[in-house]
């Protein structure tokens, strides 16, 4: 079985369990706090990032993208229809477009400055109280990326095209962290909340509505497919 040392909001983990999912693999999930810097775990892994796939023969595999393009060429070339990336060469670009915007650009801009004032400082210690200046512009930027999704939502089938892809799941990963803390006024963008409402609606989702994160307890809507 497959290893991920992951942490629940962080939305690099989410995406790699999700892909994990429309896959049909199991995984064996190990919850890693990165910033303890733990030895065992920099064995694996000096940088000491996540998200860490141990694949066949326990070999460490580091990064959502290295992992995403492992996952493809191990299963998803075997997928068909199922697969999450596409054979043609400029689809497959828009994806990796894709996914680098909403696992890199919306993770610096959003994601990591709202998990990190509401949620990780607690758990890191010496950090001090929040940030409200780093939330309030955290708070502001995400207005900008859910108008960015909401044009490819109802402009397109899915958000790079025409099937599900790696770009869906960046950005399912991505918002389902924002959602679960309740940052997210879904009622300002129809198509985009009825894209949302898909991807949580799908078996590989339900593990994440399901879970809950220590200290953090979930909106109330959050794990409501139909909002």
């Amino acid at each position: 079985m497959l290893t991920l040392f992951h942490h629940p909001l962080y939305a690099s983990c989410r995406f790699v369990r999700i892909a994990l999912g429309e896959y049909g693999e199991e995984v064996s999930l190990i919850e890693e706090r990165p910033w303890t810097r733990r030895k065992e775990f920099l064995a694996l892994n000096p940088a000491g990032n996540i998200p860490v796939l141990l694949a066949e023969g326990d070999h460490p595999l580091v990064g959502a993208s290295t992992i995403a393009e492992y996952l493809d060429e191990t299963r998803g070339v075997f997928q068909r229809e199922r697969r999450l990336m596409a054979e043609d060469p400029f689809a497959r670009a828009e994806i990796r477009r894709l996914m680098d915007w909403y696992l890199v650009k919306t993770e610096a801009e959003v994601t990591k400055h709202l998990v990190h004032e509401r949620a990780l400082k607690p758990l890191m210690g010496g950090e001090g109280a929040p940030d409200s200046g780093a939330i309030r512009a955290a708070r502001a930027n995400v207005r900008q990326h859910l108008k960015y999704t909401n044009w490819l939502a109802a402009t397109r089938d899915w958000l790079a095209g025409p099937k599900l892809s790696y770009a869906d799941v960046a950005a399912a990963a991505t918002f389902s962290i924002l959602d679960y803390m309740g940052e997210i006024d879904w009622r300002e963008f129809e198509a985009a909340r009825d894209w949302y409402s898909r991807m949580k609606s799908r078996p590989s989702f339900r593990p994440l509505l399901a879970e809950r994160v220590r200290g953090l307890a979930p909106a109330s809507h959050y794990a409501d497919i139909d909002f």
